[in-house]
């Protein structure tokens, strides 16, 4: 492969790895607002970060290697691994969620935390939540996909093996995790933040060895979209002593609209 090919990938890789950990940091930390109300600034860097960022493999591959845009068909050995992480990682977080996490004091105050930021995004209703969590399964998963294992995974293994591409891809992947969960949990970020954020960067590993398995990103978008489910269904639990009356079941009229 020729040198100047090598660099090229090499500065758009470093771009790639290290533009999701910046912008989190700046929507996350940066931004971060102290009034519990839409967050304007926050929601513009959201957007035009997640624009570039979902832009970029498109634009570099169209510009320099066109032959790689291929829509290749899901195959079915793909999407029964895939459909299989995808259940056990969810079981396992509901399991750990509802019969540990919940109940202990390890999440401290991690609900006000999660509500204060969807309250910034101006989703902090019932409903907001439920479109948040439909946006984030079905189309955030396949943007993460296509960036984290089809560009980045793809083209680190054009300079090196797949196994060293998979290592590397997924601690760019848990890079971003590590600054949010830092911003949920900063009192627990050794026990919690950390660990948490090691999973899902074991997780990023699987994703890349089923899209190299399977030739094909449903497979692993299929996986993906399961586990954010699970994830979202732990936030929605943590959020609804904002929403309804734990005495009476009842919605808190000035919170649920």
């Amino acid at each position: 492969m020729p040198l100047e090919t090598e660099q090229r990938d090499g500065l758009a890789l470093t771009f790639a790895m290290l533009f999701p950990g910046v912008m989190a940091w700046l929507y996350f930390v940066q931004l971060a607002g102290t009034q519990a109300q839409a967050n304007p600034a926050l929601q513009f860097a959201f957007g035009a970060g997640k624009f570039i960022q979902f832009t970029f493999p498109a634009f570099y591959v169209w510009w320099f290697e066109r032959e790689r845009l291929i829509l290749r068909p899901p195959t079915r050995r793909g999407l029964e691994l895939g459909f299989a992480f995808g259940a056990l990682t969810a079981a396992a977080i509901l399991t750990l969620y509802y019969f540990w996490l919940k109940h202990s004091p390890l999440l401290g105050d991690a609900p006000d935390r999660i509500y204060r930021k969807v309250q910034e995004f101006g989703l902090a209703t019932p409903l907001g939540y439920l479109l948040l969590g439909l946006f984030i399964c079905m189309v955030h998963s396949l943007f993460e996909e296509y960036y984290w294992r089809w560009f980045v995974f793809g083209t680190l293994k054009r300079h090196t093996p797949a196994a060293g591409a998979i290592v590397l891809s997924s601690l760019g992947f848990m890079l971003h995790h590590i600054v949010i969960l830092g911003v949920y949990f900063p009192d627990r970020f050794w026990t919690l933040a950390i660990p948490f954020s090691i999973c899902v960067g074991v997780g990023g590993g699987v994703w890349a060895w089923i899209y190299h398995r399977a030739s094909s990103l449903y497979a692993a978008w299929l996986s993906h979209a399961m586990i954010d489910a699970a994830v979202l269904l732990v936030g929605y639990d943590m959020l609804t002593q904002f929403w309804w009356d734990p005495a009476t079941g009842l919605a808190i009229p000035d919170l649920v609209k």
